[in-house]
């Protein structure tokens, strides 16, 4: 174990994602929360409607990492809104396949084209070398297995 004042906050690489991650999506957090008055979970599931076509919550929890209670309140808020619907499985009545609706299609279509604009602005602060560093460890970082260093 490492003597504890050699252990600098500002330089752990668990503290500088999550500051990276804030700092980052704030901008984007406000026009779908001002707009459209989408928490996190609820753009997330509207994005993976959006751009995968049909899906169950668990396929999108599965996808997006996120926790299955979180995907359940974002269905059901974004269903209230008429944004998605839901559509019990022939087979399994416990599973229900989820859809845009042509309202939800439309916010999607605004929302994909303000964060295209919005990750071009971000990246432009990179250089090209930077940014495909940067994506390629976060892609690394981001599929790796739980457990490994416990």
């Amino acid at each position: 174990m490492r003597p504890e004042s050699t252990f600098d906050l500002q330089s752990f690489l668990p503290y500088l994602l999550t500051q990276a991650a804030e700092r980052s999506s704030l901008e984007f957090q406000q026009v779908y929360r001002d707009r459209y008055g989408m928490l996190r979970t609820e753009w997330r599931v509207l994005f993976h409607l959006g751009l995968y076509g049909t899906m169950t919550a668990g396929g999108i929890g599965a996808a997006a990492g996120t926790h299955k209670t979180k995907i359940s309140r974002a269905v059901h808020r974004l269903a209230e809104r008429r944004y998605i619907t839901r559509n019990r499985d022939g087979a399994d009545r416990r599973v229900e396949h989820l859809d845009l609706t042509p309202r939800g299609r439309a916010v999607f279509n605004e929302l994909r084209g303000i964060a295209a604009d919005y990750d071009e602005a971000l990246s432009n602060q990179l250089s090209e070398t930077e940014l495909k560093v940067l994506r390629t460890a976060l892609r690394k970082l981001a599929g790796m297995q739980s457990g490994r260093f416990t």
